[in-house]
């Protein structure tokens, strides 16, 4: 993961927020690479969920509308939602070195006669260094237990992560994960709202708005994309567990005898888009939730499941990219309730005949999360390749920048062959000329940037109109003429 992390910031993918003041902790800002590659992402799920929607059950499109709401809303949607009052992670602190840590990210590895050390989750290569000073003890020697299945009269003889002796951690308390802020001159309780925690409850409040608007009925869905915000304790693991982050999600409203065809056929097309995408390996899984991880939304439905992948830092263990839950017809009713009008607000269904508050199945999705899935995937070490140490391998739909174009030297009338090529590809496609330095280290520059094809112009390119196209991955180079290297990249990109 280093090296990834290393390459994202020598490449400008990412690079840490507010660096030059020594950064600020979960919080990552995208480079010029990292924003392209991630609007190619959104951009693919906007044009597969809303644009050009997928073929439902029935062999027909089915009804996906966008919507775009605010971050910051009436307190009382995050009541009605539940966030006010259960949206809360259980902390432990340590009282000692004043730090704080979720309960459920600690693991306790207990060796009988010696003692028991706490550690962060997943980080093996902690405790290791931990136990060579406490005498060489190993990690095969003990149990590992996560913390949370500890009983709390036993944390007297647990050694905290960054302690050297027992007793140092508290109980278990609720640390609540929204952020909260002020709309106003006066900072009081009648002002105080909160940033998003997720950009769900903006969609099922203008649910009855886009029914009066939109010419839409059940089934049919309402997405967005937006940023969302949580208070996190201990944000890790690059931007997979960010305090400011993006979430592409879509509420699809059905009728509460459809759960089960629905929730079907959301989990495999979810699945299977984030193969298209680029993620086509064995490194992505979909794991359904047992009945004890459900929400309390999701008690009683037709199923929670993950879109998980093998991130670096959960291998052999996998991260979620994408969660696809029946949520019933909670969240409709809540609302409906809490702004006073209960059953007046239900959905009237002209087919059917029928009063009801439609249930819901939501694919939500992580766009940071995508987005470094992509880059995991695609970092490909290349030890014997001559320029570049490692290359990314991206789709040619997901790449940042889709061809290079290189004049062979810079002089001979190729710059300004290479020139008036860029001029008509860039219509079309992201590409960039480059003329400066050896061809060599150009392709290792677009190696690393993930591009699939450099196109050269070379000495012979005046006469025979006939430019080499070098592909990333295989080396191969082919001949092609100038007036069909447009459709070539298109064909390549979108084909």
């Amino acid at each position: 993961m280093d090296d990834i992390m290393a390459l994202c910031k020598r490449r400008g993918f990412i690079y840490q927020a507010s660096e030059i003041y020594g950064g600020i902790n979960g919080f990552w800002d995208y480079g010029p690479l990292g924003a392209q590659l991630k609007k190619n992402l959104k951009d693919a799920w906007w044009k597969d969920t809303i644009t050009c929607p997928p073929i439902g059950p029935d062999g027909n499109p089915i009804q996906v509308v966008p919507v775009d709401t605010t971050i910051i809303m009436h307190p009382r949607v995050w009541e009605a939602s539940g966030h006010v009052g259960g949206f809360n992670d259980p902390m432990v602190d340590c009282k000692e070195t004043k730090s704080r840590y979720r309960l459920d990210q600690v693991e306790v590895l207990t060796v009988e006669g010696k003692g028991s050390w706490a550690f962060p989750q997943g980080d093996p290569d902690y405790i290791s260094k931990k136990l060579k000073k406490a005498g060489g003890i190993k990690v095969d020697q003990g149990t590992v237990t996560n913390l949370e299945q500890i009983p709390v009269e036993d944390y007297a003889t647990i050694i905290g992560p960054d302690t050297e002796k027992p007793g140092t951690l508290t109980e278990p308390r609720q640390f609540n994960l929204m952020f909260e802020t002020y709309c106003g001159a006066i900072r009081n309780d009648d002002s105080k709202s909160y940033l998003r925690p997720e950009t769900a409850q903006g969609i099922f409040t203008q649910f009855w708005n886009t029914v009066d608007t939109s010419r839409v009925k059940v089934p049919f869905g309402m997405a967005q994309m937006g940023k969302s915000f949580r208070n996190e304790v201990t944000p890790r693991n690059f931007t997979f567990r960010s305090r400011e982050f993006e979430q592409m999600e879509i509420e699809f409203f059905i009728h509460p005898d459809e759960a089960d065809t629905w929730y079907a056929y959301w989990r495999d097309l979810r699945f299977q888009w984030w193969q298209k995408v680029g993620l086509a390996g064995n490194n992505l899984t979909l794991r359904e939730h047992d009945k004890a991880e459900l929400a309390h939304y999701a008690k009683t439905g037709a199923g929670v499941c993950d879109v998980e992948y093998r991130f670096p830092f959960t291998a052999p263990g996998y991260g979620e990219l994408e969660g696809v839950a029946h949520r019933s017809n909670f969240d409709l009713q809540a609302h409906a309730n809490t702004c006073g009008k209960g059953d007046k607000m239900q959905y009237f269904d002209q087919e059917k005949n029928e009063r009801y508050f439609p249930h819901v199945i939501e694919p939500s999705a992580g766009a940071d999360r995508g987005t470094l899935a992509l880059l995991c995937e695609a970092y490909t070490p290349t030890p014997d390749r001559k320029g570049a140490k490692a290359i990314m391998q991206f789709t040619p739909r997901m790449a940042p920048i889709k061809a290079g174009i290189f004049p062979l030297v810079n002089k001979d009338g190729m710059p300004e062959i290479a020139q008036k090529l860029y001029m008509q590809l860039r219509e079309k496609h992201v590409v960039q000329l480059d003329v400066k330095q050896n061809i060599g280290k150009r392709y290792a520059r677009m190696d690393e940037a993930g591009t699939p094809y450099c196109i050269t112009v070379d000495g012979d390119t005046a006469g025979t109109q006939n430019v080499t196209i070098r592909d990333r991955d295989s080396l191969e180079q082919t001949t092609i003429s100038l007036d069909k290297v447009g459709a070539f990249l298109d064909e390549k990109i979108n084909g």
